[in-house]
């Protein structure tokens, strides 16, 4: 009776654990583009603590990269590699950031440093020095965001690249036409007078419009190259825009480790 009960006890955890997690699944080639928000842990009455990544375990996760071999990439070496400047590292990913909050700075990029690994932030223009105004501080508390100093050291010390968020972090979807296209615009010419370099790179607040036609045509037509989506998967690599808006791997403070690694390996943690 013994025998047969743990069999059928071992099949039923597997079973489990297939519903849980998407272990089974094949490798996935391609990019994996990893989406991190704030790093650390979550102010008092935060309702988003899903986007707070802690310290220890954004170190578990860069050294997971190291250790598996990653090349990680900043924007600018994966344009170099997409338009044939550059071979394309045999396991490359990207390591993003969106909308560029203090933490990115404080937290993260020491990290990144020290482990000898790169980095990218979106940001939103109008938010830089001051907090993160999109959200209303009723109900989910103000974070501090990055300074235009931190920006320009990051980028010196070529351990962070930089893409564009909008202006202000709207919905824009939600917002006429021609305020999305000023919301592109604007915010990729006033990165690039201030930072001195071309911005090639874009992501859509929240996600939303990535695969709403107008909006995309939009993002394109404003001269980005490329842009990203928070639809969870693996990229195709090498990637072309006409295969639509880039894939991310949302990497959230409520998940374990395990999470981590089938994210990154399959594509998706769980159904």
């Amino acid at each position: 009776m013994i025998e047969t009960a743990f069999p059928l006890a071992a099949a039923a955890v597997a079973t489990a654990a297939s519903v849980r997690w998407n272990w089974w699944r094949p490798l996935a080639k391609g990019l994996p583009v990893l989406m991190y928000h704030k790093i650390g842990d979550p102010p008092a009455g935060s309702r988003l603590g899903k986007l707070w990544v802690g310290a220890e375990e954004f170190r578990w996760q860069m050294e997971w990269l190291k250790r598996r071999g990653y090349t990680t990439l900043l924007f600018s070496q994966m344009h170099d590699v997409l338009t044939g400047k550059a071979p394309s590292p045999e396991k490359p990913a990207l390591v993003t950031f969106d909308d560029g909050y203090a933490s990115n700075y404080e937290i993260a990029y020491p990290i990144l440093r020290e482990l000898g690994l790169k980095g990218n932030i979106f940001l939103v223009h109008d938010t830089l020095d001051h907090h993160n105004a999109w959200h209303d501080p009723a109900s989910e508390p103000w974070v501090r965001m990055m300074r235009w100093e931190h920006v320009r050291e990051m980028l010196d010390t070529g351990v962070m690249d930089f893409g564009s968020h909008t202006m202000g972090h709207p919905n824009l979807p939600k917002i006429p036409l021609e305020e999305v296209r000023w919301q592109l615009r604007e915010s990729k010419k006033r990165l690039e007078e201030r930072l001195d370099r071309p911005f090639h790179f874009f992501a859509y607040p929240y996600g939303a419009g990535a695969y709403v036609p107008e909006v995309r045509q939009a993002a394109l037509e404003a001269g980005y190259l490329y842009d990203f989506s928070v639809r969870q998967g693996v990229s195709p690599w090498p990637w072309k825009a006409e295969m639509g808006p880039i894939p991310r791997l949302f990497i959230r403070g409520d998940r374990g480790r395990f999470d981590f690694h089938l994210s990154v390996t399959r594509g998706k943690a769980h159904f």
